[in-house]
């Protein structure tokens, strides 16, 4: 499979399958599945069933327990589990004779991926993926734990050891089990019942967030806590706009350095552009090599928002890099972006040996061969490379020989010690990143997850939108507005108006969850602001109705994770952790508050504000657990700020003032373009005091409103610049 040593000199799930059809291997009810994850799964000698009601009835009938396996096709511990032991006849037929084994891609269905991590952490402390995790024929957890070697190691059991322990469990011990599955389940109803108090919320949680934040920053490396380092965009995203309310400066630089130092990692792809997953070390310096489409997104927003407080072009270029290494490597033809690309891909010496990092990885050798002498001891100077290799933590010897780059030293002492200048010292850098890309492009590639998520896409979406609003690159618009397009007539239900979740091989399917409908709603009103169509409003405000009567919890508040038509899950859960991902609500909550000034629906600012309650415990409990909450929470208690330009997209006026805005890091700013070809009419049926906001003198004019008072209107991008710059009070 992909990210193993079986299939060499591939990196698509479609060459897998056809490669093993055509070596006669006998297939499982896994090949009948779209999940790129299921499929490298289809040839094990596992009788694996997908998660539905067919594993489940077999189950009940047989009176056997399930065995349900969680993880995700670019996982590199999934691949080692699913070499080691589900690829191994004695252990497949261990689980086929006593067992009910099932599979699952967590990034297909988070609600029980998110379900049964929450049951797993329970039972053993820890979770990750693989996810192993033993049920009943009920589906109640009642053991779990992630990797599982072979043999017996690390405190480990082996893998075989745990399935015939668990059961001879099963067999004389039921009612100990059945009592522990209870127990489980009770832990689970309970942590999902949310409790609403809004008296716990105030000022003092931001204060609390960010001094919390504060003590787990790492001064010497960036980033917070030790290691591993995951990015966390989330952190971000609250960090500068506490900056931005309060002046603090420490937020600000907190989140700027840490950006700075991810960029100079060797988490960050310096010859193709894009992020690692997360960085093994404390000093950013070795990654797990796996890039994800949700970091992408969410990450070039960040780089995008550190631009627009410092115009520092380096923040530019990353954002820059990382836009245009989706656009080239992520991108499909139908207009959305593929999910991932593996950590693991062939050595390009011994194709048939697969290891973690190969594709990215390089000898000093290999580099002064295509550098030559000069620019090849620039290069290696700055970039940390060595002859015997640079990576300082390598326990399974994958990286030996090799080299991860990383900037060793900056751009200045690379050009004092090379009696060069920085500018010199940069185009040689420019041209030795390109002679590698080269090279590195005929090398075998990472395995490519190819489905297309909705929720994911949302963030690239936003990320494009924004792109082009503050680099000005027109391909990032017309990519991010060929991809709305795309969900909205590829992935969104004709008739009912429901969102799929995935979108592979000309197939839509899997009905959609709170993250697809909150991350892609958010993705709509970005793209409003790129190009000013009101038909993304249009379906903003269609997609959130919909999304409300699927999720909406009218009792607690909140929206629950899937909707009340999924059957197959103990619990509807609400996840409360903004991790790699912000929650679900975390977005809908600013969603509707966004749309609330928009549109002047009330109703909708309200039940933000009650979304925002329903987490008010966690929230005081310890803030930064959902720091993208936090950032809706500063949202809801600031004034409305809203700039209205009344003028054509296209005219010279409307672009100048434009780009004023964009120049600058306005957050919470809703800034609404009233044309003549829809704009106009779309907010005077919503919003009453637009119809009186006009042009002066015939030419495009901004009318800033904040702090419930408008300013005098105006034409010259100065004095929009003098408002703008003038401080917003926030609201009592």
């Amino acid at each position: 499979m992909p990210g193993t040593n079986t299939m060499p000199g591939t990196n698509t799930i479609a060459e897998f399958v056809a490669w093993e059809l055509a070596r006669g291997k006998t297939a499982n009810r896994l090949v009948r599945e779209q999940s790129p994850y299921l499929l490298q799964h289809a040839f094990n000698p596992v009788g694996w069933y997908p998660w539905g009601e067919e594993a489940f009835a077999r189950a009940r009938a047989e009176d056997k327990p399930i065995f349900l396996s969680v993880g995700y096709s670019t996982c590199h511990w999934c691949h080692v589990m699913a070499q080691e032991s589900f690829a191994d006849p004695a252990t497949a037929a261990l689980l086929n004779e006593h067992f009910i084994a099932i599979k699952v891609d967590r990034e297909e269905r988070p609600d029980v991926d998110q379900l049964y991590m929450a049951a797993t952490q329970a039972l053993s402390g820890g979770g990750g993926w693989p996810m192993s995790v033993f049920l009943t024929p009920d589906l109640r957890p009642f053991y779990g734990g992630t990797y599982f070697p072979p043999e017996p190691r690390h405190n480990l059991p082996s893998f075989r050891q745990v399935l015939t322990s668990i059961h001879g469990l099963w067999r004389d011990k039921r009612d100990k089990v059945l009592a522990s599955a209870a127990a489980v389940t009770d832990h689970l109803r309970a942590q999902s019942s949310v409790v609403a108090d809004p008296a716990l919320l105030d000022e003092t949680v931001l204060t609390q967030g960010y001094r919390l934040l504060a003590s787990e920053y790492d001064p010497a490396f960036g980033g917070f806590g030790r290691q591993p380092k995951f990015p966390r965009p989330v952190v971000f995203n609250f960090l500068l706009r506490h900056y931005d309310r309060t002046r603090e400066e420490q937020a600000r630089d907190m989140a700027l350095v840490t950006l700075r130092r991810m960029a100079a990692g060797g988490m960050y792809d310096h010859v193709g552009g894009g992020f690692h997953r997360y960085s093994v070390d404390q000093a950013w310096r070795v990654p797990h090599f796996e890039k994800m489409l949700y970091d992408q997104g969410q990450l070039a927003m960040a780089y995008l928002e550190a631009y627009q407080l410092t115009r520092d072009p380096f923040y530019a270029s990353v954002a820059a890099d990382v836009l245009d290494y989706v656009l080239r490597d992520l991108g499909s033809p139908e207009g959305g972006f593929y999910s991932a690309e593996d950590a693991d891909s062939p050595d390009p010496d011994q194709p048939e040996r697969h290891g973690e990092g190969l594709f990215y990885l390089w000898t000093e050798a290999e580099i002064l061969r295509l550098l030559g002498p000069g620019t090849g001891a620039v290069f290696c100077y700055h970039y940390g490379v060595a002859k015997n290799g640079n990576a300082p933590d390598d326990p399974h010897g994958e990286f030996a020989g090799r080299n991860i780059l990383y900037v060793a030293h900056t751009l200045e002492e690379t050009a004092r010690q090379f009696d060069q200048t920085p500018a010199e010292v940069s185009e040689l850098l420019d041209q030795g990143r390109a002679r590698l890309f080269n090279a590195r492009s005929e090398r075998p590639r990472p395995h490519l997850d190819d489905k297309i998520i909705t929720a994911w896409n949302g963030h690239m979406i936003s990320a494009l939108a924004r792109g082009y609003q503050v680099l000005g690159t027109e391909k990032y618009r017309d990519a991010a507005v060929r991809a709305g397009h795309f969900f909205l007539n590829q992935m969104r239900d004709r008739e009912n108006g429901t969102l799929g979740r995935r979108y592979r091989e000309g197939q839509a399917g899997l009905a959609g969850q709170l993250d697809d409908y909150a991350f892609l709603v958010q993705a709509l009103l970005d793209l409003y602001e790129a190009d000013f169509t009101v038909a993304w409003l249009d379906a903003a405000v269609a997609l959130t109705e919909k999304q409300i009567a699927l999720f909406h919890d009218p009792q607690a508040g909140g929206f629950f994770d899937t909707s009340e038509t999924e059957k197959n899950l103990l619990v509807r859960m609400k996840a409360d952790y903004d991790g790699a991902e912000p929650t679900g609500n975390s977005i809908a909550a600013l969603n509707l508050l966004r749309l609330a000034q928009v549109t002047a629906n009330d109703q909708w600012r309200v039940m933000a504000e009650k979304t925002i309650a329903a987490f008010s415990h966690r929230l005081q409990e310890y803030p930064p657990i959902l720091p993208q909450m936090l950032v809706a929470y500063d949202f809801s208690r600031q004034a409305p700020r809203m700039l209205v330009i009344a003028g054509e997209r296209d005219e010279e006026g409307t672009q100048q003032l434009l780009g004023v805005v964009r120049r600058r890091f306005l957050p919470g700013l809703v800034v609404l373009l009233v044309d003549e070809k829809g704009g106009r009419n779309w907010f005077n049926q919503r919003l009453p005091f637009v119809e009186g906001m006009t042009r002066l003198d015939n030419r495009a004019t901004a009318h800033l409103c904040q702090s419930y008072t408008c300013n005098p209107p105006t034409i010259d991008p100065a004095v929009l610049e003098q408002q703008l710059d003038r401080r917003p009070v926030a609201s009592p």
